[in-house]
């Protein structure tokens, strides 16, 4: 089973940076796209970010200039870099693969335990 953790969240003020780290294992990583989800309060959890075998890039358009995803094939890592982190940023943020490049809808129905980001003053 494909296993996902989360870190490198925190409470950062307005304007601040957090770099996110998703550790995968139990799988092929290089092989699967992979993307940055979160979820506030009371609201579904929404794709922030992802990023293909190849590399190609898609962001939620509240994110874009903002927000970076990278991965390391080598160390089965995905990250996700925040600048200018606004509060309607705070949401807990998951990790995981992705079913297509199309629908960019996740592939497992199970999750990490995430990590908290909080953006506040």
């Amino acid at each position: 089973q494909v296993q996902f953790v989360e870190s490198g969240g925190g409470l950062v003020r307005p304007g601040g940076s957090l770099r996110l780290s998703c550790a995968v294992s139990g799988g092929i990583f290089s092989l699967e796209i992979m993307g940055w989800y979160r979820q506030a309060p009371g609201k579904q959890r929404e794709l922030v970010a992802g990023i293909t075998t190849g590399g190609a890039l898609n962001y939620a358009d509240s994110v874009k200039g903002r927000f970076t995803v990278s991965r390391d094939n080598t160390h089965n890592m995905v990250y996700l870099q925040m600048n200018s982190l606004k509060p309607e940023d705070t949401a807990v943020y998951y990790c995981n693969s992705v079913r297509d490049a199309a629908t960019w809808s996740p592939l497992y129905g199970y999750w990490g335990q995430g990590t908290q980001v909080t953006v506040s003053s």
